[in-house]
């Protein structure tokens, strides 16, 4: 029997990993949007998804470049190391604080969707019972082994995604007035004013790159996987934007808009399939967050800069065991407590910092492959810097405030692992490779 110790095994093909990212963009907020968008901009606000769209195309490509020479784990983890170790803490760090608060978050909206099912799990001791569950589930499902995460993941995605695009075509078919042309553009002022809302709906995208460590052939998969979600996202909110658009009154805002959306084409089994729609969307979403961030903790834990016991493998299953279990355990405490409510406003201002410190690490990284950035490259660098940082600047001082006590509390976090790593507690240990699991 080998003593060598147990690899991650790479089990993520070009769908999962489409998938992963798919499920990191599309949670509960297509499901509240189209209203808001209809009612600020009418025709036009289907043609807001395709411009957007292209916008973060641009940070985008320069992730898929990145991904493209890195194997290992950790995706922003990996990239900001080429700025030192602090950086690279300090990156993990805020990722994963935003991550972690988001599944708790969205656990909640989860519970908020299943009690109009269900009475019951509207009280505080059903709604507690349901969140553990889920949450546990999950975790579950990705200690076992990330083939069979992927192929929940797989099976969530159908589910959330067909309703929705069924609805989107069957809203286009049935309107009296056909497809709707575009109204005209909105003013420079109100476009902006969307800017946050429509660039916030595609956060989420990179979750294909954290896993590389578990990703066949990473070098090709995941920028092929990244691109092309970020793509037929787009165009699934475009058609159910469109749908939205075409059947429903101009004016009208209902608090669940693709549900009276559904009610109104199919009556009251609509209404309840897109519920159903909602649920699996929000579990997809969790399930693929789940399957990315233990990734980092799991990277930082391989670098020296968390406790070693972090970046364990299990030996059964080998998947990063311990790491899924704490982000479990944090999830379900966060969830339950409420107290991710005061970070989770941070939440998407913290990944486009993420974003912009990733992308700017893109020459080194072509560097360390024999490469370099050429002008294009270059200029599609900072075109994704921009963007990042114009959406950010778009956040409100309270949102920035959040974000400097993060990065301050994360310098006491990594002060204090630096120190047990030169007392000898904390061991800096290099990730083995990889593996392929037998088909």
């Amino acid at each position: 029997m080998s003593n060598d110790p147990p690899a991650l095994r790479r089990d993520i093909g070009f769908v999962g990993s489409a998938f992963l990212s798919f499920n990191g963009i599309v949670g509960a907020g297509i499901f509240a949007l189209p209203a808001t968008l209809h009612l600020q901009f009418g025709d036009f606000s289907p043609w807001l998804f395709p411009i957007f769209g292209l916008l973060i195309l641009l940070v985008a490509l320069p992730f898929a470049r990145l991904a493209a020479q890195h194997q290992g784990s950790g995706g922003p983890v990996a990239y900001a190391a080429a700025f030192g170790p602090l950086a690279s803490f300090q990156v993990g760090w805020i990722y994963y604080v935003a991550r972690t608060t988001a599944l708790a978050a969205n656990a909640n909206v989860f519970a908020t969707y299943a009690a109009t099912l269900w009475a019951p799990l509207g009280t505080p001791a059903g709604r507690a019972f349901l969140i553990v569950a889920l949450i546990g589930l999950i975790t579950w499902v990705n200690l076992v082994g990330v083939k069979r995460a992927i192929r929940a993941l797989d099976a969530l995605t159908l589910l959330k995604a067909t309703p929705l695009v069924a609805l989107a075509l069957w809203g286009l078919a049935v309107s009296a007035e056909g497809v709707p042309p575009p109204g005209p553009p909105p003013p420079l002022g109100a476009f902006e004013a969307a800017a946050l809302v429509i660039l916030y709906a595609f956060i989420g995208f990179e979750n294909s790159v954290v896993p590389a460590g578990e990703t066949a052939n990473p070098r090709r998969n995941i920028p092929r996987a990244l691109l092309t979600t970020v793509c037929l996202t787009a165009l699934l909110y475009f058609l159910v934007q469109l749908g939205y658009a075409a059947a429903m009154p101009d004016g009208a805002q209902p608090d669940a808009p693709l549900v009276a959306f559904a009610e109104a084409m199919w009556g009251p089994i609509g209404g309840l399939l897109l519920v159903a729609a909602a649920l699996s969307s929000i579990a997809g979403n969790l399930m693929g967050s789940m399957t990315s961030t233990p990734r980092i903790t799991f990277a930082l834990a391989r670098q020296g800069l968390l406790p070693a016991w972090f970046g364990r493998v299990s030996t059964r299953w080998h998947t990063p065991s311990r790491s899924i279990l704490f982000m479990g355990a944090l999830g379900i405490l966060l969830a339950l407590t409420g107290s991710f409510v005061w970070l989770a406003v941070v939440s998407t201002l913290a990944r486009l910092i993420v974003y912009s410190a990733s992308i700017a690490a893109l020459p080194a990284a072509e560097r360390a492959a024999g490469g370099r950035t050429g002008a294009g490259g270059a200029l599609l660098m900072f075109a994704g810097i921009a963007v990042c940082l114009w959406a950010a600047f778009q956040s409100r001082f309270d949102s920035w405030a959040m974000l400097a006590g993060l990065l301050v509390l994360g310098l006491l976090l990594y002060a204090v692992a630096r120190r047990a790593a030169s007392a000898g507690t904390v061991s800096s240990i290099q990730p083995p490779p990889s593996t392929r699991s037998p088909s």
